[in-house]
């Protein structure tokens, strides 16, 4: 007889049967056309705007670009992955005795890499090490990367890791096209036999033969359009490590790829404007216009409110009013400026015209507005003056206001002349106390810098008055306003302020526009160290230490002269029983790096040299505990400890040499001067290389000589050396030490 159905048996076998039922429906449903599976993709893929990965690539809806084949070039091997991780950490130890070491663990790496390279730049573990890889190789190493990648370009840039590969090998590659220019070339085969390698000119063009006639569609593209950014710098010739460019080129999530051997010559050809061959100008020119040829009117201003394609038509504008500037008018071909405002400059006296349209539509656009930047900044004179004219000057005073338009608006007070930029000041004058409401410091910072530019003293008076009206006429409080310092006393008193999530930026804009009225003589400068000196110890150490911004305001007061004969040791003063506070902190420390620098007797500033002295015998008895934090080290390193600790007499002669430079006139009448004064700061030789400017002044040091060293006056005995300590021999003053003086240096430091 079998045994009853429990109720814990009934729910297993419903639960069996919703599963057969379930494969059932599956099945059937296998059985659709290929057709009726496609269009239900598209239309899901067209109600979600958001983009869906796969594989690596953007997946796009039927409003996308022409279908591109997918490129599939497998996938690495456990045993491979596990080598090429360990050839990561490798790297990343940099644990090699010598740079020919280096160089034969990268051919190998590179030996062992062939034939892998695309599943490498494809790969989401081992893509970083491929950027790595790129930016350690040689010339000859970067072509071959380029051979393996053609013919895949297009598929690469528009893969979620591989875009990033192609970025970097782009980008190392550029110092190398300047370098051939001038005739040299690094990348000849050892061999005869071997062929020799295209030049690197030749393989940049190859690449953009691929990608022709897919530019317009990879303007927009997630990954595609930064390497296009990438390609346009370089063709263009600017300066690779701007931050203008690294903004254009990179997002603020970019992931830094670093290696620790990175030539000198990479780095200097890098930071500047850089040659680039006739061929490239022709190739920017011609990715301009293929690329925006098509669109019209309505599609350019899609393109300039779009947060992907918004960055690329910034760039094409710079390009396209720099590639032809000289062109007139209308004259020849139309270039992208003329369509994104035609008629220009005459059309913009009509509010009813396209070109005003645009202009007053991307205002108030948050992406849109960037673009308006970028022509406001670069576009020709007649066209500036128009655009001020007739869209800014009537409204400048409410465009500053606006959070949005206020950007566009400090880009035109940057090129107003000194009467348009008089006008502008009158009409902002009213609102200034608003602009201080509403935390825009950085108009107000603009305005400041401009009238010191164009040197209108009296608008600079009449702006500090409505500063400081602003804060109610109490110059005290301009510091802990801009600043956004808070005392415990206001803690508890705090009120809800408008913009708590931007907090940090406000500190940085206010932090800014305090550093700026620093700069400025006279009632700027007068204002915010009257501020500065009436802060209260906490409130001090605060700005000293919360953040870098605020920080930088107390170095740069304690370097800027000022009238009150005792403003720089009021502020010391007060921040001397706190030096080990501010020894470990990590912006504090700058400050004290800074008291370190200011001289004792300067115009118009003045701090005792006991005050230092003071501060050094502070960190002398916290030595070891600021030997333990990179800041304190940076401290002690900055203020010479160990030659404070060792030979106290010349510490103070350094730490004098700040006050004054040497005097030409004394040194050539044969004059005493103090030891240290030799040379001016930063060009200090090591102890033991300083007998060449005593046995031209013919002095001695002062201080204890070595035993049996002590010469008559006047120029020392041919051979002679002066006796130097092991811990600063270098170059071609180093002797040897003998097997006593090793001895004797082991007793000192086992004392101390």
């Amino acid at each position: 007889m079998p045994k009853p159905r429990t109720k814990r048996q009934a729910i297993r076998d419903e639960r069996k049967r919703k599963r057969r039922e379930k494969a059932f429906a599956a099945e059937e449903a296998s059985h659709a056309t290929k057709r009726q599976r496609v269009e239900e993709e598209e239309k899901n893929t067209a109600k979600n705007p958001d983009a869906i990965f796969e594989d690596g690539y953007e997946q796009r809806g039927p409003g996308g670009p022409p279908p591109v084949d997918r490129e599939f070039f497998g996938m690495l091997s456990d045993e491979e992955q596990e080598y090429f991780r360990s050839v990561d950490e490798q790297l990343d130890f940099d644990d090699f005795p010598s740079q020919e070491e280096r160089e034969l663990y990268l051919a190998g790496v590179f030996t062992e890499a062939q034939g892998k390279e695309l599943k490498l730049a494809c790969s989401q573990s081992c893509s970083r090490l491929m950027e790595r890889l790129i930016i350690m190789s040689n010339t000859r190493q970067k072509k071959k990367l380029f051979e393996q990648f053609a013919g895949h370009f297009l598929n690469l840039i528009q893969h979620r890791f591989a875009s990033h590969c192609c970025e970097t090998l782009f980008l190392q590659s550029a110092p190398i096209i300047t370098r051939e220019l001038g005739g040299e070339r690094d990348d000849l085969p050892d061999e005869p036999e071997e062929k020799p390698l295209p030049y690197m000119e030749e393989l940049f063009l190859l690449t953009l033969d691929e990608l022709e006639g897919r530019l317009g569609f990879l303007l927009t593209d997630k990954f595609a359009s930064h390497t296009l950014r990438v390609l346009l710098i370089i063709l263009s010739g600017r300066p690779l490590e701007q931050s203008s460019t690294k903004s254009l080129i990179h997002s603020k999530k970019k992931e830094q790829i670093t290696a620790p051997w990175m030539t000198n010559s990479q780095s200097e050809l890098s930071s500047q404007l850089r040659p680039v061959p006739a061929s490239f100008t022709l190739a920017a020119k011609k990715i301009i216009d293929d690329s925006t040829k098509g669109m019209s009117t309505t599609e350019l201003r899609v393109l300039a409110t779009h947060p992907t394609g918004n960055p690329v038509l910034q760039l094409f504008v710079e390009l396209d009013i720099a590639l032809n500037s000289d062109s007139e008018g209308e004259s020849g071909d139309m270039t992208l400026l003329w369509r994104l405002l035609p008629g220009a400059p005459a059309t913009l006296k009509d509010a009813t015209t396209e070109a005003s349209d645009f202009v007053n539509s991307m205002l108030y656009d948050a992406i849109g507005s960037r673009l308006l930047e970028v022509l406001i900044t670069h576009c020709p004179g007649k066209i500036f003056k128009a655009l001020w004219k007739h869209v800014f000057a009537d409204r400048i005073h409410s465009l500053l206001r606006n959070d949005i338009a206020s950007y566009p608006a400090i880009r035109v007070l940057n090129r107003l002349s000194k009467e348009d930029l008089m006008d502008a000041v009158k009409k902002t004058l009213p609102e200034i106390p608003k602009l201080i409401s509403l935390s825009r410091f950085n108009v107000v910072k603009t305005l400041f810098e401009r009238c010191q530019v164009r040197q209108a003293s009296a608008e600079i008076d009449t702006l500090t008055k409505a500063l400081l009206d602003a804060y109610g006429s109490d110059a005290k409080s301009l510091i802990p306003k801009l600043c956004l310092l808070e005392s415990g006393e206001s803690e508890e008193k705090k009120e809800p302020e408008p913009f708590a999530k931007n907090r940090s930026a406000l500190v940085s804009h206010g932090s800014h526009l305090a550093t700026t009225l620093l700069a400025i003589p006279g009632s700027p400068r007068r204002a915010i160290q009257t501020s500065l000196s009436s802060l209260p110890e906490e409130l001090l150490i605060q700005l000293a230490t919360a953040s870098a911004p605020t920080s930088h305001v107390l170095a740069d007061a304690l370097s800027t002269p000022s009238r009150d004969k005792i403003f720089h040791k009021t502020l010391v003063a007060t921040l001397r029983p706190h030096v080990f506070e501010l020894a470990k902190s990590e912006h504090g420390s700058r400050v004290l790096s800074a008291v370190i620098a200011t001289p004792s007797r300067g115009e118009g500033i003045s701090l005792p040299f006991h005050f230092k002295e003071t501060i050094m015998e502070q960190l002398g008895q916290h030595e070891q505990e600021l030997r333990e934090s990179f800041e304190g080290r940076r401290v002690w390193r900055n203020w010479k400890g160990d030659l404070w600790r060792n030979r106290r007499s010349e510490w103070v002669s350094w730490a004098k040499e700040i006050d004054s430079a040497p005097d030409p006139a004394a040194a050539a009448s044969g004059q005493k001067q103090p030891r240290g004064q030799q040379q001016s700061r930063g060009q200090q030789q090591p102890r033991g290389q300083e007998a060449s400017g005593q046995e031209l002044s013919g002095q001695q040091p002062r201080g204890r000589q070595a035993r049996g060293q002590q010469q008559p006056m006047g120029r020392p005995p041919r051979g002679h050396q002066p006796r130097v300590p092991r811990a600063f021999q270098s170059g071609a003053n180093a002797i040897k030490v003998g097997e006593n003086d090793r001895k004797r240096k082991r007793v000192i430091e086992g004392a101390a």
